[in-house]
Formats: structure tokens, sequence, C-alpha cells
């Protein structure tokens, strides 16, 4: 199996669109963040250039390619806004079929080298939610340390759940890859 990760582009938008956005209630949907109960664009808002901003070339958000097909996204962006000093990563394959094949755990390292080259900061965090055993597992294996637990803030399915940061260092990442 082939993984590699690639900017967006707006020839391919669409397929984007179809694979992270057409099912109004995706499997993947049920890990990520569900207590936000965010918006789905329609294919139209989203192929407004304001309705893809965000993922569009953007260079801190790249599409995670199995065998040259389109099967998920890694993302960053700062916690902090215009200050840029702390940077948070995410991640969502979309497919039920492409969970727990080790995607994910090598999405997510070509996508911290990737970053570790772009930006010069000491710190790069993961922010999940204890419901997301996957997740922390994945944030583990990586090499990240847990670094704050929000005990009970995150409420989805009638119950209270803990919002869980996990970070590594570069000189961390750095000791690990050798």
């Amino acid at each position: 199996m082939e993984i590699s990760i690639q900017p967006l582009t707006t020839n391919n938008l669409q397929t984007f669109w179809k694979l992270a956005f057409s099912d109004p209630n995706p499997a993947w949907k049920k890990w990520d963040a569900p207590y936000f109960n965010d918006h789905f664009p329609s294919l139209e808002e989203f192929l407004t250039p304001e309705g893809s901003a965000f993922y569009n070339q953007n260079p801190f958000f790249q599409v995670i390619m199995v065998d040259n097909q389109m099967q998920g996204c890694v993302s960053a962006y700062y916690e902090d806004g215009n200050l840029k000093r702390w940077l948070e990563i995410g991640i969502v394959i979309y497919s039920e079929k492409f969970w727990h094949q080790g995607i994910g755990f090598e999405s997510l390292k070509i996508w911290l080298n990737y970053l570790w080259q772009k930006v010069s900061l000491p710190h790069i965090g993961l922010t999940t939610w204890s419901g997301n055993q996957g997740m922390i597992h994945l944030a583990q294996k990586l090499g990240m340390k847990e670094e704050a637990r929000v005990r009970q803030v995150r409420y989805y399915q009638n119950r209270y759940w803990d919002s869980i940061k996990y970070g590594i260092l570069r000189s961390e990442w750095l000791d690990g890859q050798k």
C-alpha cells in the first residue's frame, strides 16, 4: 500500500467534497469532534472560492492518497491565531474500510516531517476527546505525550467526555526518527 499526502487543488475539489461531505451522516464524524454538530457544505457552496478557501491550495491542508486514491486529509492550524506560535494538527480517514490499517500513522508521520520543515516551532500538538480511543492510540504511537486533560467538557451521546491534548517537541520527534 502506497501512502502519500498532497495539496488539494481546484481540479480535485469535487472529488474531495464527495469523499468528505456527500454523506450527511458519515461514520467518520462520530469520532471527529461530533459534539460540534458542524455544517457540511453543499457541493455548490463548497465549489465557491469562499466555501473551499480553507481546503484549496492551503499548505496546512493536504489530502491523503492511498494507492493514488484520495482517502482522507491532514491539517494544521494555529491555536493562537495570528501569533503563530502554537500549531495543532488533525487527520481524518473518511472510509471505515481504511481504518485500522496503519494509514493514519503513516500519514501523520509524513505530515509531521513536512511541518517540521515548514515551521520553526519547538512544539506541535493534537487535541482529541476521551471517546476517540483510536486517536489517543495514534498520538501515543507517534510518540506524543498527554499534556493536558480537561475533564468532562465535551458533551456527546448524553454524557460528558474529556478533552485531551497531546504534543511532541521537535527534539523528541527528531530523536525518535533515528
